[in-house]
C-alpha cells in the first residue's frame, strides 16, 4: 500500500501538467502498475497532491447505563466474587432479585430491568478498570484436563457416571506457606463432578484420622447422596481404613494415576477458585487459624454453591492446531441441583427454603471480616523485621579515633 501511494504521488505531478491525451496514457500506466480501476486511479491522482483531509471527530454516544445502574453492577459483581461477564450475565436476574428482596439494592423496576439485560461483553467492558485492580501476581499451576480417562479402580459398586450427581473428586490443599517443615493445616476439598457442588474443611494435618473424619462430615453436608469417590494416590486417601468404609457404605472408590493431576481436574480447579482465592498461600499452623479457616469455609460453601455461577464444557473439537470449545449457560450448583430430575423433590424443597433465608451481600461481608482476622493472626506470627541503622562513614571514623585516644591514655 505504501508503494502504491509513493508511485501515485510521483505520477500526480506529471498527470496534472499533461495534456488530455497524455493524461489518458498516464492513467493507463498507473492502472497497469497498481491494478486499480480507472475511476479509482483518477481519484487517487487528484488527491495525491491536494491537502490531506482530516476526518471529522466522531461524536461520542450518550451512555446507555447511568451511574446508578453501574453502582449496582459493581456491587453485584463484588457480592458474586468478581466473576467474568459470561458467567455473570445469565445469573443477573436471579441475583438482582435476591439482593432487592434483602434490601441490598436500591433500584426501581426500570433500573433493575436495564441491569438484568446487560450483555456479557458490556459487563466485561464496564468493569475492566475494576478487574485490573484485583489482578494477582501469582497464578495457580493447575490446568484443566480430561477426567478419569485412565483411572485405576480399587473397588466398584456402581459404574462411575460423571453425568449424574453424587460422584465426587477429593483432594487436599496444603497451607505450608512455602515452608514444608513441621505440622501445618490442610484443606480437604470435595467437588461433585456433575453439579459443581463443593464442600471444604480444614484439618490439622494429613493424618488419616483427621482426613477421614472430615470426609465423613462433608459427605453428610451434600444435599444429595454420595455414590462415588475419586482421589489421588496419596496415603491419606489410599489406605485400608477408607477402603473398608467404602466397602461398608457401598461407595465406588477410584484413584487417579500417580503424578497426573489432570485426572482430578474438577477438584484441582476448585483448589484454586475456592480455596486459594479465599485464604491465599500463607502458613496456617495454629489452633486459632484452623478455627478461622473452618469459619470461612462455613460461609464460603453458601457463596460458592448458591451464588457463584459456573460454566461446564459441552463439547470440544480440534481442527489441526485450532481447538474449538463450547460451554453451556452459566448456572450455580444450586440451580443445577434443582434442574436435575434425579434429585428427590424433598431435597429441592429444603434447598429452596434455605436459599430464601440467605443474604448474599451479608455473606460476602462476613467472609471478608473473617479473612481480615486470619490475616491479622498471620502477621502477628511474623512481625516485620527492622533493618540495622547504618552509621555514617564520618561518624564511624571519629568513633575509631576516640577509641584509640582512650587506649593510649590508659
Amino acid at each position: 500500500m505504501s508503494q502504491r501511494k509513493a508511485v501515485t504521488k510521483a505520477t500526480a505531478t506529471r498527470y496534472r501538467s499533461s495534456s488530455r491525451a497524455a493524461k489518458s496514457k498516464v492513467l493507463d500506466e498507473l492502472c497497469e502498475l497498481t491494478g486499480w480501476h480507472r475511476d479509482h486511479a483518477r481519484k487517487a491522482l487528484r488527491e495525491a497532491l491536494g491537502p490531506r483531509r482530516v476526518p471529522a471527530p466522531r461524536k461520542a454516544r450518550a451512555p446507555v447505563y447511568g451511574e446508578d445502574v453501574m453502582v449496582a453492577l459493581r456491587k453485584v459483581w463484588a457480592v458474586t466474587d468478581v466473576p467474568a461477564g459470561k458467567r455473570m450475565a445469565p445469573f443477573l436476574p436471579e441475583i438482582v432479585g435476591r439482593l432487592r428482596a434483602c434490601g441490598e439494592l436500591d433500584l426501581d423496576d426500570a433500573q433493575a430491568a436495564m441491569l438484568c439485560g446487560m450483555s456479557a461483553a458490556t459487563i466485561d467492558r464496564r468493569l475492566a478498570c475494576e478487574r485490573k485492580r484485583l489482578q494477582l501476581k501469582g497464578r495457580s499451576g493447575t490446568k484443566p484436563g480430561s477426567l478419569l480417562k485412565s483411572q485405576i479402580p480399587i473397588r466398584t459398586w456402581a459404574q462411575w457416571n460423571e453425568k449424574a450427581p453424587g460422584f465426587v473428586e477429593i483432594d487436599l490443599v496444603g497451607h505450608e506457606g512455602g515452608d514444608p517443615r513441621g505440622e501445618f493445616a490442610q484443606t480437604l476439598t470435595v467437588t461433585d463432578v456433575f453439579t459443581g457442588w463443593t464442600e471444604t474443611k480444614a484439618v490439622r494435618n494429613k493424618a488419616q484420622k483427621w482426613v477421614f473424619e472430615a470426609l465423613v462430615e462433608l459427605r453428610g453436608a451434600f444435599p444429595f447422596p454420595i455414590r462415588g469417590l475419586d482421589s489421588d494416590s496419596g496415603t491419606e486417601f489410599i489406605n485400608a481404613h477408607l477402603l473398608a468404609y467404602c466397602e461398608q457404605e457401598e461407595l465406588t472408590f477410584t484413584r487417579s494415576r500417580s503424578g497426573n493431576k489432570n485426572d482430578g481436574a474438577y477438584v484441582e480447579q476448585k483448589n484454586w477458585s475456592v480455596v486459594r482465592r479465599a485464604v491465599g498461600y500463607h502458613r496456617y499452623d495454629t489452633g486459632a487459624e484452623l478455627e478461622l479457616l473452618n469459619g470461612i469455609y462455613a460461609l464460603l460453601r453458601l457463596q460458592t454453591n448458591f451464588f457463584s455461577p459456573q460454566q461446564k464444557l459441552v463439547e470440544k473439537h480440534r481442527h489441526g492446531a485450532k481447538v474449538t470449545k463450547r460451554y453451556d449457560i452459566a448456572k450455580t450448583p444450586y440451580q443445577r441441583v434443582l434442574a436435575d430430575k434425579r434429585v428427590p423433590k424433598q431435597i429441592k424443597v429444603g434447598l429452596r427454603g434455605r436459599y430464601e433465608q440467605l443474604n448474599p451481600a451479608q455473606i460476602r461481608r462476613d467472609i471478608t471480616a473473617l479473612q481480615d482476622k486470619l490475616l491479622t493472626l498471620v502477621r502477628a506470627k511474623h512481625p516485620p523485621t527492622r533493618l540495622p541503622v547504618k552509621t555514617p562513614t564520618a561518624t564511624r571514623a571519629s568513633t575509631r579515633e576516640a577509641t584509640k585516644t582512650r587506649t593510649r591514655a590508659s
